[in-house]
């Protein structure tokens, strides 16, 4: 277990979130989610038509003085916030009409840079019994940054892939907490304004990494860190309320994180920006070399301008490819194998091989290679025989 500052990470800390904050070092946290009280200023008891009381949220913590109190408050926590997020982070702030507005106005104050206002649909929402107002089924979320040229993450196309193949839209759709899984103590809702763990799940998986530290100022009924312990990331998270922390801990001791190959975003890894001159140029296939496709079953010859002869047929990777398919296009990095060493290996490995030598900017380990396949070129096409192959 490591240690942020004075706090172990994965716990819970009990305390005032502001002095908490300030005892975190400068630039320490990958992800914040934060679910502050809402200051609701309801006014009195509120029944259903059978004359039975909802159980509304009335907690002492939500409860300030004025606006000018609540608002003052609001910078102090956001500020810390500011200060302990790191520029590749990101903040996410919940809440509804009554405070989203003024802590949005806030944020922008204190030079977060916002980048999706996100509407919680709730699908199951409570009703507006008195029929005074619209049916209230929707909180806002608001994702923002550091600064205006922050560095975050985003996982779009894990997220894409989430939403069957289609960008993910700023409207979630998510049931509030119901069933099993609303805590409850003695029959009673344990917190009141607990968030469903799909909400959750959405937010960590979409903007941090295996192994980051995600923080919650305002705990309550740990969903943030139950999540976050089971994505494989660490957390810290703040409460005032002991009842709230012994709710929490008893969730987590019975999360099991998932292993880390199902949390791999894999879907994410990006092309490399190599073509297959550049292969050519660094030696990796050379000028007369046979390449292969995986069933072996065709062949062709890289000729000197990158292009490959296969027969009569002539034409880039790509080209030649598709016409021994039958196909109007065809991606010939999947399809091209050379032989080293008597094995098989993808053309499309040589070029992620290419770019970590050259371009020095991915990762160790996001590719792993036979052992004394991939050899390390110092040649070009420049100086090396045809004979050689």
């Amino acid at each position: 277990m490591t240690k942020i500052g004075e706090f172990q990470t994965n716990s819970i800390i009990q305390g005032d979130c502001v002095e908490l904050l300030k005892k975190l070092p400068d630039n320490s946290v990958d992800l914040i989610f934060a679910d502050p009280p809402y200051n609701l200023q309801l006014n009195g008891e509120l029944y259903r038509p059978n004359q039975t009381k909802v159980d509304a949220v009335n907690d002492e913590w939500d409860k300030f003085d004025s606006m000018q109190v609540y608002d003052e408050f609001c910078k102090q926590w956001l500020s810390e916030c500011h200060r302990v997020l790191k520029n590749t982070g990101s903040i996410w702030v919940i809440g509804t009409y009554h405070n989203i507005f003024r802590v949005g106005a806030i944020m922008q104050d204190l030079d977060f840079w916002l980048l999706n206002d996100i509407i919680w649909v709730k699908t199951n929402p409570m009703p507006n019994f008195k029929g005074t107002r619209f049916n209230n089924a929707h909180e806002t979320l608001i994702w923002a940054t550091k600064s205006k040229n922050a560095n975050y993450t985003f996982h779009y196309h894990s997220m894409k892939v989430m939403n069957d193949d289609l960008q993910m839209r700023s409207d979630w759709l998510i049931p509030i907490c119901s069933g099993k899984e609303r805590i409850k103590v003695n029959g009673q809702k344990a917190h009141s304004t607990q968030k469903p763990a799909e909400l959750l799940y959405r937010v960590i998986l979409s903007t941090s990494n295996i192994g980051d530290l995600v923080l919650d100022p305002f705990s309550g009924s740990g969903t943030t860190a139950a999540i976050a312990k089971r994505l494989g990331r660490r957390f810290i998270a703040f409460e005032k309320e002991p009842f709230y922390i012994k709710v929490a801990n008893d969730r987590l001791d019975k999360i099991t994180p998932l292993e880390t190959p199902l949390l791999e975003y894999k879907i994410e890894k990006r092309k490399p920006k190599v073509s297959f001159g550049n292969l050519i140029e660094k030696g990796y296939v050379k000028i007369g070399e046979t390449l292969f496709s995986k069933d072996g079953k065709n062949m062709a010859t890289v000729l000197a301008d990158s292009s490959l002869q296969s027969e009569d047929l002539v034409g880039s990777i790509h080209k030649v490819s598709a016409r021994l398919l039958k196909k109007e296009n065809n991606n010939g990095w999947s399809f091209w194998y050379v032989k080293r060493d008597g094995v098989l290996l993808s053309i499309d490995e040589l070029r992620y091989h290419y770019e970590k030598k050259y371009h020095n900017n991915r990762k160790d380990g996001e590719i792993s290679f036979h052992q004394n396949i991939v050899p390390e070129h110092e040649v070009t096409f420049e100086n090396y025989e045809h004979n050689e192959l």
